[in-house]
């Protein structure tokens, strides 16, 4: 099985168990969750924002000014499932924001422009 498509059974696995509302195991999820930011940070590569999904991970994404000490001036955080659902589309980053369900601090902190990502 190549590791491309492992990452893909891994978020798939994740999204069905949620899309039926069940909760994916706690493995699954943390994978799913750090596939997905892997793959935010590889194609928007950068140091400017600050993506958070506790307790699984967190990644520095996004073109601009390097942030180095400190808590960034430019953060976004929220849950897991949330995490999942806007990085594969199933959930608007507008609707999210404006839901209270992504909590956005900073001007480069809107990531409409590199969401949904596409799995390869």
């Amino acid at each position: 099985m190549s590791s491309p498509h492992i990452k893909s059974a891994v978020v798939a696995t994740a999204m069905a168990a949620l899309d039926t509302g069940r909760t994916p195991e706690r493995s699954v999820l943390r994978e799913a969750v750090r596939v997905l930011l892997t793959i935010l940070a590889a194609r928007t590569p950068g140091q400017s924002v600050e993506v958070r999904v506790p307790p699984y991970g967190a990644v520095q994404c996004v073109p601009g000014p390097r942030h180095t000490r400190g808590t960034p001036s430019n953060t976004v955080e929220m849950d897991p499932q949330t995490w999942l659902a806007v990085a594969t589309g199933r959930l608007d980053w507008a609707q999210a924001v404006t839901e209270g369900r992504v909590r956005v601090s900073g001007a480069r902190a809107d990531l409409s422009a590199y969401l949904p990502l596409e799995l390869e």
